[in-house]
């Protein structure tokens, strides 16, 4: 049965969702403007740097970070014999912990495709810019963005719509207390014993992906026509 701790669930998972999207986009878009503007001879030792951690499971790098942000971890224990602080910070399973899992479970995501955009961008464009005393910002916002926008939707589509339904960064860091979409739904087919529910809540995370995705298609259609 539906119940209004549902939609509490929904709009959390929207909304770390949405904070992981904008955070990976702020830092992956100068570290991906970075490797690009790189000699071709480093590009790939930095593309080799940013694939590392999918050497390793995601369950793995959740259990190494949670073993960082535990009370008893190398982030507290600095702290406190730096004297910084004298008693450990709350880290692990709060809401915190889990945007901090986000961020490193899916901020390649965001790189990458924006790495292979910039690459291909053609600088003499932002020479030509700079000649016509366009200032860094001009430059950024109406040169360098602009161009680079198909590598910019897809990292974002890259990740929210895995971070919308993440299961085991949530489960691991929030200690299920904090649920999202895909805690949720493991529940109803594991311990609730509801999998006509959880069909349903599976369908309706399905669903806003689905609408998202066609917006966005009908919104770019329209502006390469127009183009």
């Amino acid at each position: 049965q539906f119940t209004p701790d549902f939609l509490i669930i929904y709009l959390r998972s929207f909304l770390f969702a949405a904070v992981t999207t904008v955070i990976c986009l702020l830092l992956g878009f100068p570290t991906a403007y970075f490797m690009a503007t790189r000699p071709p001879a480093q590009r790939n030792w930095w593309v080799l740097l940013i694939t590392i951690p999918f050497w390793s499971n995601l369950l793995v790098r959740t259990l190494a970070i949670m073993f960082i942000i535990r009370d008893e971890g190398l982030i507290n224990n600095a702290l406190i014999g730096l004297g910084v602080i004298d008693k450990p910070i709350t880290m692990l399973y709060t809401n915190f912990a889990i945007q901090l899992g986000l961020l490193y479970a899916f901020l390649p995501f965001m790189v990458l495709p924006l790495y292979s955009s910039l690459e291909k961008l053609d600088f003499r464009l932002i020479e030509a810019a700079y000649d016509l005393y366009a200032t860094r910002r001009q430059v950024l916002w109406r040169v360098i963005i602009p161009l680079s926008k198909p590598g910019i939707i897809a990292g974002c589509l890259l990740v929210f719509i895995p971070a919308l339904g993440a299961y085991v960064t949530p489960l691991i860091l929030g200690g299920g207390i904090h649920l999202m979409i895909g805690d949720l739904i493991a529940q109803q087919f594991g311990s609730g014993r509801n999998w006509p529910l959880g069909c349903a809540q599976a369908l309706i995370l399905m669903a806003a992906v689905l609408v998202a995705l066609y917006f966005y298609d009908r919104n770019t259609s329209g502006k390469v026509q127009h183009g």
